[in-house]
């Protein structure tokens, strides 16, 4: 092996840059993954022979997948703001990978991403664990980068902050039914996501990405089944006997006849509000009691679960 060949580094050192900014100033990831690029393979038939010619097709960038806590600068959650009102703002930046020595040893700069899905975990009052969102974004353009000189990255800060966001720091309301939200003790997991259409230039390799609709999950929730019973009521009303919710009054809260109106919100484990999801336009589509069993000690829950129409991010810790 000659002595000038680089070394090789492992990849728990990393950084992400977005529109010139450093790490330092974006926020403390705990992964990033994809963004590779891949060109199908086209073959073409000769007359007169068996020999297949092939030629590489247009190019195809995969999509980044960032896992994020609540170490992050207020520009990236308004970047999440956005993409839930369905404002497409794009975003150019780099993921640089650094050695054991946070010196710089490779670069992906990509253009123009978009955040295509925003998955948040389930929260769960018994659970301790820190939280982490899953950001992916679509880019249209990924180049592959060698360092020009060497360069050293900052130790990554705010760990302290990453672990302010754990699971069982929450509460969900929902307007004209409080008294039975006090002990909603889980929420499923869900993802928010938008479609990205491919949109193809003549003379251009690559695809323009546009963003389309905003599609909002169905939310799930468990509670006691002791608390339950205006959320059986409702149901029964609006789903069995077919009674239509008025809509909810502009910039006004809901009751238990408008369409259902709440938020979720998440906290520090000082109790300090970290951020917030509103949602609107919601009705239940199911609720469903644990199964029984004479043997078991554990307190009965029921499953509710809603569709809802529209959902609103808002951070809460502004500096």
């Amino acid at each position: 092996m000659s002595a000038t060949q680089p070394r090789a580094y492992a990849a728990a050192h990393f950084a992400l840059e977005l529109d010139g900014k450093e790490r330092n100033d974006i926020g403390l990831f705990r992964s990033i993954e994809g963004g590779g690029v891949r060109a199908d393979s086209m073959s073409y038939a000769m007359g007169g022979t068996y020999d297949r010619a092939k030629q590489l097709g247009k190019p195809k960038f995969e999509d980044l997948k960032l896992q994020v806590g609540m170490a992050m600068s207020e520009p990236f959650y308004k970047w999440i703001a956005d993409f839930f009102v369905g404002t497409p703002t794009r975003k150019d930046g780099s993921i640089v990978a650094a050695d054991f020595y946070y010196v710089e040893r490779a670069r992906r700069n990509f253009t123009a991403a978009l955040i295509k899905e925003i998955a948040f975990p389930k929260l769960d009052a018994a659970d301790k664990n820190p939280a982490y969102m899953s950001v992916g974004l679509s880019v249209e353009d990924m180049v592959f980068k060698a360092p020009d000189a060497p360069r050293k990255l900052q130790p990554p800060q705010g760990f302290d902050q990453q672990k302010l966001w754990t699971s069982c720091n929450f509460s969900m309301t929902i307007d004209g039914y409080e008294a039975a939200c006090t002990r909603i003790n889980k929420i499923d997991g869900f993802t928010v996501k938008q479609n990205i259409i491919e949109h193809n230039v003549g003379g251009q390799r690559g695809a323009l990405k546009i963003p389309s609709t905003v599609e909002f999950p169905n939310l799930s929730f468990t509670l006691p089944a002791v608390d339950a019973q205006p959320f059986f009521d409702r149901h029964l009303e609006f789903a069995s006997r077919g009674k239509v919710p008025t809509a909810l009054p502009s910039g006004g809260k809901g009751t238990a006849t408008t369409r259902m109106h709440g938020e979720i919100t998440m906290r520090d484990n000082g109790q300090a509000d970290l951020f917030q999801l509103e949602f609107s336009g919601g009705e239940i589509i199911n609720v469903a009691p644990d199964r029984l069993d004479a043997s078991t000690e554990e307190i009965a829950q029921v499953k509710v679960e809603m569709h809802i129409e529209k959902m609103t991010f808002k951070y809460l810790r502004i500096a």
